[in-house]
């Protein structure tokens, strides 16, 4: 679970302060959605979470929106 969780701050490529906020609104949804992708990268987990916009919590989809994805 610690794994995934480094990994959303480097897939939202944000500052500290919104990394943060970016790995606590989407850490659930990467779990959820993209657990067979969270050891393929952070490109790929990216793309998991994009292909899966439709069943993203709202605060994923914000901190995605405002990043440009």
């Amino acid at each position: 679970m610690t794994r995934f969780i480094l990994i959303i701050p480097l897939v939202l490529m944000a500052s500290a302060a919104s990394a943060q906020q970016g790995q606590d609104a989407c850490a659930r949804d990467a779990s959820r959605f993209c657990r067979a992708h969270l050891n393929d990268g952070d490109q790929a987990v990216l793309a998991c979470l994009k292909q899966n916009r439709a069943r993203l919590s709202k605060g994923c989809l914000e901190v995605l929106t405002r990043h440009g994805q």
